[in-house]
């Protein structure tokens, strides 16, 4: 009799055709402490997909008062007009196909372009946004997942939490999260049947601390680690070893501490 060997399953990357498109703000609500989700529409969503959990997507943030034209995109690349590119940032999209409608959450701090925009817009309002240019789709049926991120992570981990909440087998979920305020916890509060924990205040030594706990099964896992630079480096070489198969590895700085 011939043993089954155990295949892994990998992450797939897809490439989307890249496109810039301006869209209307039809809603805002600050739906939990620290973060506002603004609603967006118009027919230049037609075509858009976001396959992976933690897609990004660049929004364009043009000074207050100021035209804004979308670049061309040519068989040379990407060409702005009068060779003006404004302020961008990258967020995770929320797409909400059935209604045909583009979400976003904000994480609301001080002194932020994204997060000022945010914070002032108002239904009628337009942003331009660009991509996702490709996706990492992520098998939801690993048995053993964990998950990291500080606050610029948290939309990507509730869409991904979001969509393991409804697998028909369960799968063992344990997510580290590092936040400034306690409160920013309501943010996940309607997502139930999964591991989380939490870190308040700057201690990279206790997350450290709390991963190295963790035994990581020999196979049909799955890590994410996400968040400030160095701090994602850190965290990430507690699993580079010969013990970690890289490809189950996701480790991507979404913002870094100057």
């Amino acid at each position: 009799m011939t043993e089954n060997k155990y295949q892994p399953k990998y992450p797939q990357r897809v490439r989307n055709e890249l496109r810039f498109r301006t869209l209307n703000v039809l809603s805002t609500e600050q739906i939990s402490t620290g973060f506002q989700r603004i609603i967006f529409g118009g027919s230049d969503l037609e075509g858009f997909q976001s396959q992976g959990f933690d897609d990004h997507i660049k929004l364009f943030f043009p000074k207050v008062g100021s035209a804004f034209t979308p670049p061309e995109i040519t068989e040379e690349g990407i060409v702005w007009q009068d060779n003006i590119q404004p302020p961008s940032r990258d967020y995770t999209p929320i797409f909400d196909q059935q209604h045909h409608q583009l979400i976003i959450d904000f994480y609301l701090h001080e002194n932020g372009v994204a997060s000022d925009w945010a914070a002032q817009a108002r239904p009628g309002d337009k942003l331009t946004i660009g991509g996702p240019r490709g996706s990492l789709v992520v098998p939801p049926d690993y048995a053993w997942q964990l998950y990291v991120c500080d606050e610029s992570g948290m939309p990507a981990l509730r869409r991904r939490l979001e969509e393991l909440k409804n697998l028909a087998s369960p799968v063992q979920v344990t997510a580290l999260i590092n936040i400034k305020d306690e409160a920013y916890k309501d943010y996940l509060s309607h997502l139930s049947g999964f591991n989380l924990q939490w870190v308040i205040g700057d201690d990279r030594k206790k997350m450290t601390d709390y991963l190295k706990t963790l035994n990581v099964p020999p196979q049909d896992y799955f890590i994410w680690i996400t968040g400030e630079g160095k701090t994602v480096s850190a965290l990430s070489q507690l699993f580079e070893n010969d013990a970690i198969d890289s490809q189950l590895l996701r480790a991507v700085a979404y913002w870094h501490n100057k």
